[in-house]
């Protein structure tokens, strides 16, 4: 049941957002009530929170299998584009969840999806450093701009992108990397 709850209510809060959500609506919609939603979760922020940390923690485990494969940087940080893409894909409502409804957690929540969010940033930001490092990467970058243009371009894809559309998420990932990393002019 408490996969349900969560299933409903991150399609509802990614329909009508968490503040015009009620737990009066997440119970109609499942045909439970409210003692059942109680039983798992003490609040609704407590249940938003649940959300935000199954999200972060699913990128950040996804991400670490990336980094123990021994690849060039470039490979790398496409193969990170190209995951937060399948997980926007795949996961649209709960990308739109994490992003949009995260200033409705407490402090204390936000300060442990802060953190989770910030080692998927360092890791991303070391591997354009090992990038410069290695040759592969122009040395006159700033690794905290590019890594910030780069997850700040991918994250926002959960408000455009569209599975169904002409371009999948693959294809969407290459033309940002190679944006990302050759830019607009011409060679």
């Amino acid at each position: 049941m408490k996969e349900k709850i969560i299933e409903v209510s991150i399609d509802l809060f990614g329909k009508n957002g968490f503040t015009e959500t009620s737990i009066q609506d997440i119970v109609e919609a499942l045909g439970v009530t409210k003692g059942t939603f109680y039983y798992y979760f003490k609040s609704k922020e407590e249940l938003l929170m649940e959300i935000h940390l199954r999200y972060i923690e699913d990128i950040l485990s996804s991400q670490r299998e990336i980094l123990e494969k021994s690849k060039t940087a470039e490979a790398r940080l496409f193969d990170m584009v190209y995951m937060l893409m399948k997980h926007i894909e795949g996961q649209g409502q709960s990308a739109r969840v994490f992003f949009r409804e995260m200033q409705h957690l407490s402090e204390a929540h936000l300060e442990d999806i802060f953190k989770k969010r910030d080692a998927f940033r360092m890791n991303m930001k070391k591997v354009i450093a090992d990038g410069i490092n290695s040759g592969e990467f122009r040395q006159d970058l700033d690794v905290n701009i590019v890594t910030l243009a780069i997850l700040g371009a991918v994250n926002w894809s959960y408000h455009w992108f569209d599975p169904k559309g002409e371009l999948d998420e693959k294809a969407v990932s290459t033309i940002y990397i190679d944006f990302m990393l050759n830019g607009l002019k011409k060679a």
